[in-house]
C-alpha cells in the first residue's frame, strides 16, 4: 500500500512539472513513511538529521513527510526537524504540490493533516513503476482493533470503492499494457462492508477474470475472521486469480491472539488453509508473525511453532514486537526482555527457514510459466540469469538457453525448475524447454524506453516540455561531509 502511495505522489509531483532523479542532488525530497515498528521513527529523524547541512547549505532544497508517521506525529516533526518543509498525512496526499508550492511562497512550513479522506486516492494521478504490473486500491482504512497496531488510527475507517470504478481502473490499465494487478485495501477481503454487500469481494474477483487482456490478479492482504468459502472458490473459479495468499497468523496462541484483539483462533486459521489447499492444491501461502508480544509465554510462543509447522508457508515475514505509543497493546503489563524475543525470532526464522526450503525443493521438475520483472539480482550479471515471478508468486531466476530470444519485461517464459535455494528458485532450461511468449506488456515495456530514449534525465536540466525540477521519493545521494558543492 505504501508503494502504491509513493506512485501517486509521484505521479501527482510529475504533473506539477517535476521530474524524478535517481542519482545527485534533488530539489525536492519526499519521505513516504510507515509507523507500524519503531525503527520506521529512528530512520526518518536520522535521514533528515543527514539532510540538515544539505538544507542549510542549499535553502532553495525542499523537504516533504508524509504518510502514516506525518499523521502520527504532525506538527512534532516540524518542531524535531524545523528544516522540514511540509508534513502532510495519510488523507490529503493530493495536497501535496500546493503545499510545497504554499512552503515555498511563505518561506515556512507547512504543516496540513486531515482526519478524513479529502478525495479517494485513486482519483489521483499516478506515475506507475512497472509497465506490466499495477496496484489497485480497492479500500482504504480499517474497522479492526488489533491492540498492536497503530494503523486504524492513522489510516481512519474502511471507505469502499464502487465496483465499477474499479474495474474501470483495471480496463485503463490494461489497455496500457498492463497484464497483472494486485488488489489492494487494508482487510481486503472485507470490501463491500460500507455497501453492505460480504460477498462483494468474492464477486469483483470473479469480475476480474472477464477482464480480456487480464492475465494475472493478485489481492493482499485479508484477514482470517473475515476470509469466507465464497471468496476461496472465486479463487479456485476464475483462471486469472494466481494460486497465492497472504494470510497474516500473527501468533499461533490463542490466548495471546485474544490479547491481540484478533478474532480467529489457530483452528480456524488452520481450517482456512485446509480449504484453500482442498480447491487449489498448489497454492502457495505466506504470512506475518509477531514474535514477543506482551505476556507471551514460552507455551505460546511454542503453540506458535506448532502452527507454523503445520501450515507449511512458503515464507514468513517475521516480526519482533514493536511498543508503538497509542496502541493498547502499549500499555499491557508483562512486556518481554529483548533477550528473550531475540531467542524465540532466532528459533522461528530456523523453522521457517527450513519449511520454505522444502517447500521450494518440492518445486524442482515443474514446469512454470513466468512473469519476466525489469528486477536484477546482485548476481544477474555474473550468471546471466533474469528474474522472474511463477503464478504462486515466487521468485525464479531463469537463464536464457544460447540461440533463444531474450524476453523483455513483461514478457512470458515457460521453463522447467532446475534447482531450489531457500529463498528463490533456478532454471536453467535446455534450449528445447524453453518458450517465449511476447505480450502487451513487453510492448509496453519497448515504448517506455523509446519514449527516453533510454537516457536518464540529469538532475536539475530543464526538459523539452519545461518540466526542470528534480523530485526524490527517499532519500537522495549526498556528497561526503565536507565535499565541496558540485
Amino acid at each position: 500500500m505504501n508503494v502504491h502511495d509513493s506512485e501517486r505522489m509521484s505521479g501527482l509531483l510529475e504533473e506539477a512539472g517535476l521530474v524524478p532523479v535517481k542519482e545527485g542532488l534533488a530539489d525536492v525530497v519526499v519521505f513516504n513513511t510507515c509507523a507500524v515498528r519503531e525503527n520506521a521513527d529512528n530512520k526518518l529523524y536520522g535521514h533528515l538529521g543527514l539532510l540538515a547541512p544539505e538544507k542549510e547549505r542549499r535553502p532553495d532544497l525542499q523537504i516533504a513527510v508524509g504518510g502514516c508517521l506525518a499523521q502520527k506525529d504532525q506538527a512534532a516533526i516540524a518542531e524535531r526537524a524545523p528544516w522540514v518543509d511540509v508534513v502532510f498525512g495519510t488523507h490529503n496526499v493530493g495536497s501535496l504540490p500546493v503545499l510545497l508550492e504554499r512552503a515555498r511562497h511563505n518561506r515556512r512550513a507547512q504543516v496540513e493533516i486531515l482526519e478524513s479522506l479529502d478525495v479517494f486516492p485513486s482519483t489521483l494521478p499516478t506515475k506507475r513503476e512497472s509497465t506490466h504490473s499495477g496496484w489497485v486500491s480497492i479500500s482504504v482504512g480499517c474497522n479492526n482493533t488489533c491492540t498492536f497496531c497503530i494503523v486504524p488510527s492513522l489510516r481512519g475507517k474502511e471507505r469502499d470503492r464502487r465496483p465499477g470504478e474499479i474495474l474501470a481502473e483495471i480496463e485503463a490499465l490494461v489497455a496500457e499494457g498492463v497484464v497483472e494487478v494486485t488488489l489492494l485495501g487494508q482487510n481486503v477481503n472485507s470490501y463491500g462492508v460500507e455497501f453492505g454487500d460480504r460477498l462483494a469481494f468474492g464477486r469483483l474477483l470473479r469480475a476480474c477474470g472477464e477482464i480480456p487482456g487480464l492475465e494475472r490478479v493478485r489481492f493482499t492482504s485479508p484477514h482470517p475472521a473475515a476470509f469466507t468459502d465464497d471468496v476461496i472458490a472465486a479463487m479456485a473459479e476464475t483462471p486469472n486469480v494466481m494460486p497465492q495468499l497472504h494470510m497474516p497468523l500473527q501468533s499461533g496462541s490463542d490466548r495471546v491472539l485474544k490479547a491481540m484483539r484478533r478474532s480467529y483462533r489457530s483452528a480456524r486459521f488452520l481450517g482456512i488453509l485446509e480449504r484453500v489447499r482442498e480447491r487449489i492444491p498448489e497454492a502457495a501461502i505466506t504470512t506475518d508473525i509477531i514474535v514477543g508480544f506482551p505476556g507471551e509465554t514460552e507455551e505460546d510462543f511454542e503453540e506458535t511453532l506448532r502452527v507454523v509447522e503445520a501450515s507449511r508457508f512458503s515464507s514468513a515475514f517475521t516480526f519482533q514486537y514493536s511498543k508503538r505509543p497509542g496502541t493498547p497493546a502499549a500499555e499491557l503489563p508483562d512486556q518481554l526482555p529483548k533477550a528473550v524475543v531475540q531467542e524465540r525470532y532466532e528459533r522461528l526464522v530456523a523453522l521457517q527457514d527450513r519449511i520454505s526450503r522444502e517447500e521450494n525443493e518440492a518445486q524442482v521438475g515443474r514446469t512454470v510459466e513466468l512473469l519476466i520483472t525489469a528486477d536484477t539480482g546482485r548476481k544477474s550479471a555474473e550468471t546471466g540469469r533474469l528474474a522472474g515471478r511463477a503464478p504462486d508468486q515466487r521468485l525464479v531466476h531463469v537463464r536464457v538457453p544460447e540461440g533463444c530470444e531474450a524476453p523483455r519485461p513483461g514478457d512470458m517464459v515457460t521453463a522447467p525448475i532446475t534447482e531450489a535455494a531457500g529463498f528463490h528458485l533456478l532454471s536453467d532450461p535446455r534450449p528445447e524447454d524453453y518458450r517465449l511468449r511476447r505480450t502487451r506488456a513487453g510492448d509496453a515495456w519497448d515504448r517506455a524506453q523509446a519514449e527516453s530514449c533510454g537516457v536518464p534525465v540529469t538532475p536539475g536540466t530543464p526538459r523539452q516540455d519545461g518540466a526542470g525540477r528534480a523530485v526524490s521519493l527517499g532519500m537522495p545521494a549526498l556528497p561526503p561531509r565536507g565535499s565541496a558543492s558540485a
